[in-house]
């Protein structure tokens, strides 16, 4: 049985300038993505992957809040994130920021 994968481009499907973290931001919000995207696409495939190149920049409060944000309220573990989660980005240093958001809110959530 082949896996179901959903493929977001930021850049086109969302906004060239994805920032701030609630939807009171604005309409290119963590919040935005992570509830009218985001969990959608997780919960109705095997693997995400999000593509964020052609965005002219990311903040870290949109990049905490939509993967911060997802592992907050689904419960899911930092190793179900990276089994379920594929960034793509030429941005090196993109990848390492949004798991060290996710490892954050993972440490948070655990009891």
């Amino acid at each position: 049985m082949s896996k179901s994968v959903m493929k977001i481009n930021v850049a086109r499907q969302f906004s060239k300038n994805p920032a701030g973290r609630y939807v009171s931001d604005g309409k290119n919000s963590g919040e935005v993505f992570l509830k009218n995207l985001l969990i959608p696409a997780i919960t109705t495939h095997d693997e995400v992957e999000i593509d964020f190149d052609g965005v002219r920049g990311y903040g870290s409060s949109f990049l905490e809040e939509a993967f911060g944000g997802l592992i907050r309220l689904t419960g899911m573990s930092v190793d179900e994130f990276k089994a379920k989660v594929k960034i793509l980005s030429r941005d090196p240093y993109l990848l390492p920021e949004i798991n060290s958001y996710v490892q954050d809110a993972d440490r948070a959530f655990a009891k």
